[in-house]
């Protein structure tokens, strides 16, 4: 299987299933003397980690990262970084009635056919577990990248849409709510909604958007490696997702462009930013923010029809613990892969500079 690794300068290669020992990654490209909080960093997995509140999967991991190398009296030597996160509380029998049979909208029928075998144990590399090892990786990109702020919030949920731009939220108010929505009446009404669907047996998707303030002037490349490029590459990664859009986005595209033109100020600032601080594929100093939409998760409680491997129609229901909208735990996610892209850019800027 190829594909397990992501960066040119700052690169993350990752391993590991759902249901196997361990899940882990080398980070490679990284500074040396890079002073780094391991407090921080496992506090960025427990914002991932399943369990964490009523509204998600309830498999109780701790995901405690383990480093292995790359790390001497708290900096980074300038050498590949390792580590590892043990999983302690699988329960594979759960999976025993799919062996046979494909999960509709999920990669079970396409690993199979691609590679003639699955590890069908909670989707085995397919599973969004896999994404513990980016938060790790990301976290390590944040410490590198202190002046640089990166901050994601659930905007909605299913229907359920926050009005508001984020220059009107307070993103303080993000960690005070199960839902990361920094709205405290429409978190209140989202928990409610997931709950809901949970009880039914069924899942919902959202969106999750991020902002990314203080990024210098300069970040990207022309033509193929355009830094919005790189940043829709990086979401699209993400289990789940469906849609990636910055700036304007879609609703730009209905505007006059003397609506939408972002008119300068003196110091090179802009005067507004529907441009979402990146022009012609590189930042312009401006708040970078986009919006990152996950579909339903495909595991249903519910009974539904299915194929099983001879193509016979069969009957399913899914079993074990599975998070009925995936947004909440996905938002540090988000921001670890916003992270990983300004991190390799930044490293090619530095280059370039030498």
């Amino acid at each position: 299987m190829a594909g397990n690794s992501f960066g040119k300068l700052f690169t993350l290669s990752t391993y590991g299933e759902s249901h196997g020992p361990a899940l882990g990654g080398v980070i490679d490209g990284c500074p040396s003397g890079i002073e780094l909080d391991l407090e921080a960093i496992q506090n960025e997995l427990d914002r991932r980690k399943p369990g964490q509140s009523a509204i998600v999967t309830q498999r109780k991991e701790p995901d405690t990262v383990k480093f292995h190398s790359g790390i001497f009296e708290g900096k980074t030597t300038g050498t590949s970084i390792g580590f590892v996160i043990e999983n302690t509380n699988q329960k594979s029998h759960d999976y025993s009635h799919i062996k046979d049979s494909y999960r509709p909208s999920h990669a079970d029928y396409v690993y199979d056919k691609k590679y003639g075998f699955r590890d069908y144990r909670g989707g085995g590399r397919s599973s969004a577990r896999e994404t513990a090892s980016r938060v790790v990786a990301g976290a390590v990109a944040k410490q590198m990248l202190k002046d640089i702020e990166f901050t994601a919030y659930v905007s909605a949920v299913g229907t359920m849409k926050l009005d508001k731009p984020y220059t009107e939220l307070d993103l303080t108010q993000i960690e005070s709510n199960i839902v990361r929505c920094p709205d405290a009446d429409m978190a209140a009404k989202m928990e409610s909604y997931i709950k809901d669907v949970r009880s039914k047996g069924d899942t919902v998707g959202g969106v999750v958007t991020c902002v990314i303030k203080n990024v210098p002037v300069g970040l990207g490349e022309p033509v193929f490696d355009k830094l919005h490029a790189e940043l829709g590459k990086a979401m699209l990664s993400i289990n789940a997702v469906k849609g990636f859009e910055y700036g304007s986005g879609f609703e730009g595209s209905t505007m006059y462009g003397s609506d939408h033109n972002d008119a300068f100020n003196n110091d090179g600032s802009t005067k507004t930013n529907y441009s979402g601080g990146i022009q012609g594929g590189i930042s312009n100093g401006m708040d970078i923010y986009f919006n990152v939409a996950f579909k339903p998760v495909a595991t249903l409680i519910q009974k539904y029809e299915t194929i099983d491997k001879d193509g016979n129609t069969v009957e399913m229901q899914g079993k074990g613990r599975h998070d009925p909208c995936v947004v909440p735990r996905a938002v540090p996610i988000v921001e670890a892969m916003a992270a990983l892209v300004i991190a390799d850019f930044w490293l090619q800027n530095r280059a370039l500079h030498l």
